[in-house]
């Protein structure tokens, strides 16, 4: 076989390939194969019809189709690999020229990442926000323990944000209740966004023992189809929270005193800004190259994927949404292409453990088992979407570490703390 490359574009190349028939024989010896599986001729078995006997029946062409057919992929398959073509999206095959007995010459248009010219990474400074812990930070930690050990009181008024409600709820749709769609006995905190869309703006004002009905998108439902739901008020409580003293601080934690739990409190928050201080200056690295770096994008692979997205949410007319779906799909495709060219030149790898580690985390954000998180995203499809995805995490880690990092005040970052510590996978580090 031989092959030529063409490029048309930054993104899009022409291989020119030339296969000797020598090398169709096997394929034009399976084709007969199958076409004498699919063929009734009397006096032969199904299977068992002889090449002789298909050719003067169904003709050569016929086989040679299948034959051409089979073997296209392979042929194109390998020209890719030996110019290195990084293809993406759908190839288009046009045969120029088959004489039998003698070659096959084809050529294939198709859509590649482009090359990305990465820059020194030692030579990169980001400014990330300084670490400020205020006071108002330290006061809503206290609070959030403070309501831990709170009390609920019934009260005689109309309900408020921060309120808690006792609840009866109905949903019905077209005046039919929802299956599953009642609840009594609802313990609710008013304010809180942690159920029905539209709840908290009606719960407020209401009595113990009001009702009202109000309309909303229903959980489950149909993105365009919005149901009636029935809230009667049991009861409206208020929550009294301890007094912030030296007395809460020893009920409420190792402390003897509320001056040092609220200087643990500092430390604890302090050390937490510093991490956001790592992960803001991964974002504003990523966001630097993207703005710096000309990473062009293949028109017809966001077409495909903004008519995909626009295909179902049924919004094909609608113009101004489609311009802002082109504008988050090249956005996307761009960083695909950006963190890839980084893993290729560092030559980044994920390990099982790395994965292992990936899928912990995740399965636990999703309330599942690993086992059963990794079983739910193979039946998806979506292993090497994962793969792919901690391998680009671990890739900016890497060059994150050669980068200047300072805060507004001018200090120098030490991001030695986002490296994994010894048996931590380095992706986590990059999360």
């Amino acid at each position: 076989m031989k092959s030529t490359v063409e490029t048309l574009s930054p993104t899009r190349v022409r291989l020119d390939v030339e296969v000797p028939y020598a090398e169709l024989t096997e394929h034009v010896a399976a084709a007969y194969k199958k076409v004498a599986t699919q063929v009734n001729i009397p006096g032969f078995r199904k299977g068992k019809v002889p090449a002789a006997m298909i050719d003067q029946r169904v003709g050569r062409g016929t086989v040679l189709d299948e034959a051409i057919n089979s073997a296209l992929p392979e042929f194109y398959g390998k020209a890719a690999r030996e110019h290195d073509v990084l293809v993406v999206g759908r190839p288009v095959v046009d045969i120029k020229e088959f004489k039998d007995n003698e070659k096959l010459v084809f050529t294939v248009e198709v859509s590649v990442r482009p090359e990305v010219s990465l820059p020194d990474f030692s030579k990169i400074t980001i400014t990330v926000d300084d670490v400020v812990v205020a006071d108002t930070d330290i006061a809503e930690q206290l609070d959030e323990l403070r309501a831990r050990f709170g009390t609920l009181n019934t009260v005689e008024r109309a309900t408020k944000s921060g309120d808690f409600v006792t609840i009866d709820l109905t949903a019905r749709i077209d005046g039919v209740e929802v299956d599953g769609g009642k609840a009594n006995e609802i313990s609710y905190e008013v304010g809180s966004n942690r159920m029905i869309d539209g709840l908290d703006e009606a719960l407020v004002g209401m009595n113990a023992g009001d009702t009202k009905t109000f309309t909303t998108q229903l959980v489950g439902q149909k993105e365009d189809e919005k149901g009636d739901v029935d809230i009667a008020v049991k009861a409206v409580k208020e929550r009294e929270l301890p007094a912030a003293d030296d007395a809460f601080a020893k009920l409420a934690s190792e402390f003897d005193t509320l001056d040092e739990l609220k200087a643990d409190f500092a430390e604890r928050l302090s050390r937490v800004k510093k991490m956001e201080q790592g992960a803001q200056a991964r974002d504003l690295l990523l966001e630097k190259l993207l703005a710096d770096l000309d990473i062009p994008v293949p028109d017809e692979i966001v077409l495909d994927e903004v008519n995909d997205h626009l295909q179902g949410e049924n919004r094909m007319e609608d113009a101004e949404h489609r311009a802002e779906v082109d504008g988050q799909v090249r956005a996307s495709i761009k960083s695909d292409f950006l963190l890839d060219a980084i893993v290729k030149t560092e030559e980044v790898q994920v390990t099982e453990i790395e994965l292992t580690e990936y899928l912990i985390r995740m399965s636990q954000r999703y309330g599942m088992g690993p086992e059963q998180f990794a079983q739910e995203l193979q039946k998806a499809g979506q292993i090497s979407q994962v793969v792919a995805e901690v391998t680009r995490a671990k890739a900016l880690a890497s060059v994150l570490g050669r980068v200047s990092v300072v805060d507004k005040s001018g200090n120098a970052i030490d991001l030695e703390e986002l490296r994994p510590a010894q048996g931590q996978p380095a992706a986590a580090a990059a999360e």
